[in-house]
């Protein structure tokens, strides 16, 4: 929300500067975000007024201006403005000046042979508008060598970040309404309104949709002249951003940023027959006044007339009966819109507005009628005309909601204690209605909020706004209470996993992300595969954001296209969170894990190393398995198989069990389809770890038992083994360790051969095995054992020793 200092004090009385109202906002929860005063761009240039205006000897369309500052020493300007003139007094910047509009910085320069001091500059160049025809004319007795910014005045601009449960605050005149409340300065009332009689309206007004519009008041002023706006509307327009149109659609445009109404003019020549709020048919459709069309469906509210659909009620109008020019008999629209219904049909047509931000967040239902006065009161006064009487269709809801309230609560749930007459006086000055009534108990208040305030709920509201006008930084700082001794640990075991797996993830390299658990539903159905049903919000805060996320990886997918895009080389990414998943019986189930993508270059190119190295699947698992085993996982005991899902490659992703039926982890290089969907172009390697899944450690006392290494030193033992190469190199290994046990305590491939001397099919791995021995030597009747053991569980998954037929 930005808006002027003047504009503030259009409706607050106050002596207050803008850094002082800034201050206060903050200190009442209203956030400032920036406090920007144009003027000070302006500083640099001056008032001047040209002497003499000859044509540029090489140029056609320009002149070799002589400009005088009031100093006695003219300077010499190259304009290509049309209205230069001798005599003319407008604006010159000097050099070192930089130009608001594009932020060029002025040189003393030689334009086509010229030399040149400056420039005379135009409304658009400075900020102020958007002509740029001629240079700006002052007048005559404008005070020559002054800073224009002087001569013009400051006008600080302020923009507040209005929360959601503040729709109050969408005016300028509801902050002015609180910064009253908090003591800077003095409420306003509202301008006389006219008169709501008048001839008869000549339209029928109606609402055949009461559950989406309860209330739709009209009138018609006929003999209007819709022309440009006066120069004070369009400078509070400016200061909130927006960009003047005409004076009808201004003066609307003015109503909801000042008091947070949002209303619509019709141009009444376009109408035909009577003017309905009714549901939207299936296939309608209308097209908006941003030149876009929609298809509209029957859960949506339009304003209609005997032949169309007029307007996406409460979001937006439709371009056929947009005001013009040449209007001269407009039809008012005031209407009260159900909060519900606006911001489904926005979420649906992906259309967004200022009506709907105010609309969907709840404006006040007890301010019809003061709308349709300060909108009819502005037309009348800028554009002239006569009004008709007001329509009233439907009954807007009935505000004010009465809260019970204890003012002992403001003590006991705010932390600060404040006086009885201070808590009342507040709540008044804020437009709450307070009926006090004596019981056993001390005194208790039935509070009503005002119809501008549907967030007040309960009297932990009323809370917070005794506290927050009182003065946040009144409430003393207080410790919490602790035990005696020392303090127990207060991290749960899953906590304490996820910080360990954290920490190892960042020693090899990753990155961790944080992202939005709400994906766009397209993105989500990709992971959906193996984890049941989606869930979709039922109020998303946009279509992009709509179904809750079964995996982490589109998260991490699009941060990463996000920094590929970017110019990222090579990127190790990882995210700890919670996926979400429809269980049986379409129960939510949340679950914890942690994703990570390897995307690009694992390795640049280097004089070394050649060629740049991309990540691939094995550097996936090798972090797979390094997380599982720090989470506790038996690593040992996994076993690799197929069936990561649709996302993953099928040739070049795994999963990590634990069983048949336990997976672990999935992992492997993204299908090039899906990366496609992404718009990635580089290959991606990913992996999905299920902390949920991996099971506790056995506890085993709060010491960990003594290491004793062992006495003797470790036997090595080379075995070269032929078998299928469909027969994973990890099962010959479980195989072997499974062999003896206690002998047995390493084995690692460190060979995969596939050539001469093997059989077509098979594959000859060979495998280092590490033997300990206990409190002897082996003998070599032991060793042979051992090895014959190896031999034999390793037949069993049909590999023999190499060179054995």
């Amino acid at each position: 929300m930005k808006f002027s200092l003047a504009w503030l004090k259009d409706h607050l009385e106050t002596d207050a500067s803008a850094a002082e109202i800034a201050a206060k906002l903050n200190a009442i929860g209203l956030e400032v975000e920036s406090l920007d005063d144009p003027a000070a761009q302006l500083q640099a240039f001056r008032i001047a007024r040209v002497l003499t205006a000859e044509r540029h000897p090489n140029a056609d369309k320009l002149q070799v201006l002589t400009v005088d500052l009031g100093d006695g020493q003219p300077l010499q300007v190259v304009c290509g403005a049309p209205n230069a003139r001798a005599g003319l007094v407008g604006v010159l910047g000097l050099p070192g000046a930089v130009v608001p509009a594009n932020g060029m910085e002025l040189r003393k320069s030689a334009i086509r042979g010229v030399e040149s001091n400056g420039m005379m500059c135009s409304t658009r160049e400075l900020g102020l508008g958007e002509e740029h025809e001629g240079i700006i004319e002052l007048p005559a007795d404008a005070p020559l060598g002054m800073a224009f910014a002087d001569y013009r005045g400051s006008d600080p601009v302020l923009e507040v970040a209005v929360t959601p449960n503040r729709p109050d605050c969408m005016g300028v005149y509801g902050i002015a309404r609180d910064l009253a409340a908090a003591g800077l300065g003095t409420l306003k009332p509202l301008p006389e309104m006219p008169a709501d009689t008048g001839p008869p309206c000549p339209v029928e007004i109606r609402t055949d949709d009461p559950d989406g519009c309860p209330a739709f008041f009209g009138r018609v002023i006929r003999g209007v002249r819709n022309g440009p706006s006066p120069e004070w509307l369009q400078g509070r327009l400016k200061a909130a951003g927006q960009r003047p149109i005409s004076a009808l659609v201004d003066i609307t445009n003015y109503v909801m940023l000042a008091y947070g109404r949002p209303a619509h003019a019709y141009d009444l020549a376009q109408i035909s027959g009577p003017v309905v709020a009714r549901r939207a048919r299936d296939g309608e459709g209308v097209t908006a006044l941003n030149g876009k069309h929609y298809l509209l469906d029957r859960e949506m509210t339009v304003i209609a007339d005997a032949v169309q659909v007029h307007d996406v009620a409460g979001i937006m109008g439709g371009e056929h009966s947009g005001v013009s020019d040449a209007t001269t008999d407009v039809l008012l629209e005031v209407a009260y819109f159900a909060p519900e219904r606006i911001a489904a049909t926005g979420r649906k047509l992906n259309l967004t507005s200022d009506a709907r931000a105010r609309f969907e967040r709840g404006v006040d239902p007890g301010f019809l009628d003061a709308g349709m006065g300060l909108l009819t009161r502005l037309i009348l006064e800028i554009c002239g005309g006569t009004a008709s009487e007001v329509i009233r269709a439907g009954t807007p809801p009935a505000g004010g909601r009465v809260v019970h309230y204890d003012p002992a609560l403001a003590e006991r749930l705010g932390g600060v204690a404040v006086p009885l007459p201070e808590q009342r006086a507040i709540l008044e000055r804020l437009g709450f209605a307070v009926v006090a009534t004596e019981t056993m108990d001390g005194e208790a208040w039935a509070v009503t909020a005002p119809g501008w305030r549907p967030d007040v709920d309960g009297a932990p509201d009323i809370v917070e706004e005794v506290v927050r006008i009182h003065g946040l930084d009144r409430v003393a700082s207080v410790p919490l209470p602790r035990l005696d001794g020392v303090a127990r640990p207060t991290a749960t075991a899953a906590q304490k996993l996820e910080r360990r797996v954290r920490r190892l993830a960042a020693t090899r390299g990753f990155s961790e992300a944080v992202t939005w658990s709400f994906i766009p539903e397209a993105d989500a159905e990709l992971f959906t595969q193996g984890n049941g049903g989606l869930w979709q919000l039922a109020n998303p805060i946009s279509e992009d954001m709509k179904a809750m996320r079964p995996s982490l990886l589109p998260g991490l997918l699009a941060a990463a296209r996000r920094n590929l895009d970017r110019g990222a080389a090579g990127l190790r990414l990882f995210e700890i969170g919670r996926r979400y998943l429809r269980g049986d019986g379409g129960h939510s189930d949340e679950r914890s894990a942690l994703a990570l993508v390897l995307a690009g270059e694992k390795q640049p190119r280097s004089w070394a190393g050649g060629k740049a190295r991309e990540f691939e699947a094995f550097d996936a698992k090798a972090d797979a398995l390094a997380l599982l085993a720090e989470a506790g996982a038996p690593v040992d005991s996994l076993q690799v198989a197929a069936g990561p899902g649709d996302p993953f490659h099928p040739g070049q992703s795994g999963t990590l069990r634990l069983g048949p039926k336990t997976v672990l982890a999935r992992f492997g290089m993204l299908h090039p389809r899906l990366l496609r969907r992404f718009d990635i172009a580089a290959p991606v390697a990913a992996a999905e770890l299920y902390l949920d899944a991996i099971p506790a450690r056995r506890g085993n006392g709060f010491a960990r038992r003594a290491y004793a290494p062992p006495a003797l030193q470790p036997v090595t033992r080379d075995f070269a083994f032929l078998l299928p190469v469909a027969t994973p190199a990890g099962e010959l290994v479980r195989a072997i360790r499974g062999a003896d046990k206690v002998s047995v305590v390493a084995a690692r491939v460190f060979d995969d051969f596939r050539g001469a001397g093997v059989p077509e099919g098979h594959k000859s791995l060979a495998v280092e095995v590490t033997l300990q021995p206990g409190e002897k030597s082996f003998t070599e009747a032991e060793l042979k054992a051992i090895a014959d053991r190896i031999v034999a569980a390793a037949a069993k998954l049909g590999a023999n020793l190499r060179g054995q037929s």
